[in-house]
């Protein structure tokens, strides 16, 4: 049997980093197995649908480099409801209802208020129809027996049927609600795994029910933990946190894989720069029940660990213009962005600007007397330091910071034995004599 994942968004608005995450278990699972992943549009609202957002979804799923084996719209698939639909009313597992929002909404109230659970109360077969009202259509669950399963991240799973309501499955308008037509398509797809949130809880209890009404086995669910904010609670800003935030923040592709891959398991989160390590390692077995917490500042310190041992080949066709291999691997340990490499490159090749303490100017007088001598090649840092230390007794911070202030304008940054190489003679010697 191939196993087949799925991500099922609805195309209403952006996706967030709870919809990738789910999406990306999804794909580590299926990837893992040789099997398929599958994208589905679930795009039966069809006032709320948007194709523009249709097409926000496959370019965050293609930034993320998560390929779906396949892609199915809904919108395409009314025909297979139908039939489905009529099949199930045949069998008495669908039937007709008549009463209105707000004549729901007071039974609600009413159970409520006597203590009891708020379950929809079937009416009798012969119950007269009210006139002038066109129904809704519920899936009538079986009160004979619980409802089971083995979740992977859960465990064991029980329901009492006749605690729960039986779901509304097509409105009033004919339109459909989510539930049958997603298990209608989980049959037809052939999908054997669901990933989602353990927010779906019921709604797997009553699609339970569902596949057997329908002759199909059901997939075999694994319900997560869901995403909170860094100050521990459920957060509004998790929902509206899209990918086009974490371009504009210069954020790798692979810094989210990364850190959504592992929130919420056992395995810690670690700086890889391809998804090979987290595909071999996602297992069930390692998610847990509590919360898990997605913090920005661990997402931007993860983005720099991945950068600093990013290979050049990586990232060469979006470097910018003139960086060359030997450039890369000497900014590469102090950037936090890849953006911050342009920075890096000004330095070498530009013009810098530097606040120089009276007392070194005549030290980087020398300095730049002593560069005129020197053979150019890949340790001239320590043939230039060596030579200063020799001549001028200076040593360590007097030493050392007066030349990298003079050479980058800066107290700080990359090892200046493979920036000095890059800078070149003329421009070192004429930055130092800038400085004296």
């Amino acid at each position: 049997m191939t196993i087949t994942t799925r991500f099922a968004p609805s195309p209403t608005g952006h996706l967030h980093v709870g919809n990738v995450r789910t999406a990306l278990h999804n794909w580590l699972w299926a990837k893992r197995h040789g099997g398929r992943f599958l994208l589905r549009i679930d795009d039966t609202d069809l006032e709320r649908s948007k194709e523009d957002y249709v097409d926000g979804i496959r370019a965050d799923l293609a930034w993320l480099g998560i390929a779906p084996d396949g892609e199915a719209r809904q919108s395409a698939r009314f025909a297979l409801y139908e039939a489905q639909f009529e099949a199930l009313k045949a069998a008495g597992r669908v039937y007709a209802c008549y009463e209105t929002p707000e004549e729901l909404d007071l039974r609600r109230k009413v159970l409520l208020g006597r203590g009891l659970p708020p379950v929809y109360e079937r009416k009798a077969a012969d119950a007269p129809v009210p006139e002038g009202r066109t129904p809704h259509w519920r899936f009538k669950l079986d009160h004979d027996a619980p409802i089971e399963w083995d979740d992977r991240v859960r465990g064991h799973q029980k329901f009492d049927p006749k605690l729960l309501s039986d779901p509304v499955i097509r409105r009033a308008d004919g339109s459909w609600l989510y539930m049958l037509p997603s298990a209608i398509d989980d049959v037809d797809m052939g999908v054997t795994d669901v990933l989602r949130g353990e927010d779906h809880v019921t709604n797997t209890a009553t699609q339970i029910q569902m596949f057997t009404a329908m002759g199909a086995a059901p997939p075999r669910f694994a319900h997560e933990a869901l995403l909170t904010g860094s100050e521990g609670k459920l957060s509004k800003r998790l929902g509206s946190l899209g990918m086009d935030a974490f371009r504009e923040q210069g954020i790798e592709p692979m810094a989210v894989i990364a850190l959504l891959a592992r929130l919420g398991t056992s395995d810690p989160v670690e700086p890889f720069t391809t998804p090979q390590p987290l595909i071999a390692s996602i297992d069930f077995a390692r998610f847990g029940r509590a919360p898990a917490r997605f913090d920005e500042g661990e997402l931007a310190q993860l983005n720099a660990r991945i950068l600093h041992q990013t290979p050049y080949e990586a990232v060469a066709n979006r470097l910018p213009e003139g960086m060359t291999e030997a450039a890369w691997e000497a900014i590469r340990p102090n950037l936090e962005r890849l953006s911050d490499a342009a920075d890096w490159l000004a330095i070498v090749t530009g013009e810098v600007s530097a606040s120089i303490e009276p007392e070194d100017r005549p030290f980087l007088s020398e300095a730049a007397q002593l560069a005129r001598s020197l053979t150019w090649s890949a340790d001239v840092w320590s043939a230039l330091t060596d030579a200063l230390k020799a001549s001028t007794g200076r040593k360590g911070k007097s030493l050392f910071l007066p030349l990298r202030r003079a050479l980058t304008g800066l107290d700080h940054g990359p090892d200046m034995k493979a920036l000095l190489p890059l800078i070149g003679q003329d421009r070192a010697i004429a930055r130092l004599e800038a400085s004296s």
